[in-house]
């Protein structure tokens, strides 16, 4: 191997580790200060990286330290700028700008998709891979300098470059009509469950919701109207629909149960021959020729005859007009002839 070809080989890491540096500074505004907090950052686990003990190396653990960090400090950004909104407002302002898909526009916006360690196919088809970057870049912005660089890499270099906090703020989504219109396409039934309804310390009212999408409890919201609480419940629904796959399968399993169940036949089908016939009464089978043939006796006819005298509560098998012996005069001539001779 020649010797130019070894000094080339050294020096790579480190002009790539260089560009690394230029491309954050003109990401950030700021160059690092630890550059292995940022190159943690931009790895996606789908590079396979491994550190020195052999554990996975990717950005997921940032990934939610910069969430966290994106809530607190849009948040902060939110409450001082809109000094007179209610919560509703407030937290709606903040969703919007720190929702999945603005921050994926953001990081393609700066640049920041072309520093990402993956696989070129996982990059293709996830859709997810810039925006979790982006968190996780200011989760390593908040490991290497701290929470106030956060906050200025947050003002000056998006939303005073990049975002018009006001436009987004005041933009009216209709969250509730997004989620019918996936519902409808997906065939998926949804309610909106009240919660509560109480009183704040103000005495004004409060009103908690749920979506529920085939029996499976989605976002919960709350609000100072029905229309807001209901509003903020599909966004976090259709926010929980785009982030988290096992949500989405536990709602397309519950319908695929609830439509099994309505194909499947409750009761066996009646027979339309047996209706046809069912007011026909049966008649006892008889003998051809039972008139002309007497009836056989037989040893079993007295027992018979007696047990059904005994069935007949008043039996007048004693009384016959045909019946021999004395007559009524016989017997007073009879009884008085006795009389006479005593």
């Amino acid at each position: 191997m020649r010797l130019n070809d070894i000094f080339d080989r050294i020096k790579l890491p480190f002009r790539k580790e260089k560009e690394l540096f230029s491309s954050l500074r003109q990401i950030m505004g700021f160059y690092p200060h630890n550059i292995e907090h940022y190159k943690i950052a931009l790895t996606h686990k789908s590079s396979g990286q491994r550190n020195d003990k052999g554990r996975p190396l990717n950005n997921e653990r940032l990934e939610f330290l910069g969430d966290a960090m994106l809530d607190a400090v849009v948040g902060q950004i939110v409450f001082d700028r809109f000094k007179n909104k209610r919560e509703g407002f407030l937290t709606n302002t903040r969703s919007k700008l720190v929702s999945r898909d603005s921050l994926g526009k953001l990081a393609q916006e700066m640049g920041l998709t072309e520093l990402i360690q993956s696989r070129g196919e996982q990059r293709s088809h996830n859709s997810y891979m810039a925006g979790n970057a982006f968190e996780a870049l200011v989760g390593a912005i908040y490991l290497d300098q701290g929470y106030n660089a956060v906050r200025r890499f947050m003002e000056k270099r998006i939303l005073k470059q990049m975002v018009d906090i006001d436009k987004v703020a005041y933009k009216e989504v209709n969250f509730k009509s997004k989620l019918l219109e996936w519902t409808q396409k997906n065939r998926v039934r949804m309610d909106f469950r009240m919660l509560k309804q109480t009183k704040d310390e103000k005495g004004s009212p409060v009103f908690g919701f749920v979506v529920v999408l085939e029996g499976v409890e989605g976002g919960k919201a709350q609000g100072f109207s029905k229309k807001e609480a209901q509003q903020l419940a599909s966004q976090e629904t259709l926010e929980r629909l785009r982030r988290e796959p096992q949500f989405v399968d536990a709602v397309f399993q519950a319908k695929s149960e609830r439509t099994k169940m309505e194909e499947e036949p409750t009761m066996i089908a009646p027979d339309l021959e047996a209706e046809k016939t069912a007011f026909i009464i049966e008649q006892e089978e008889r003998p051809h020729h039972a008139a002309s043939e007497p009836k056989a006796e037989t040893a079993d006819k007295p027992a018979a005859a007696k047990e059904a005298a005994q069935d007949d509560e008043f039996d007048l098998s004693d009384i016959s007009h045909n019946a021999s012996g004395p007559s009524r005069e016989d017997i007073i001539a009879a009884a008085e002839a006795a009389a006479f001779s005593e």
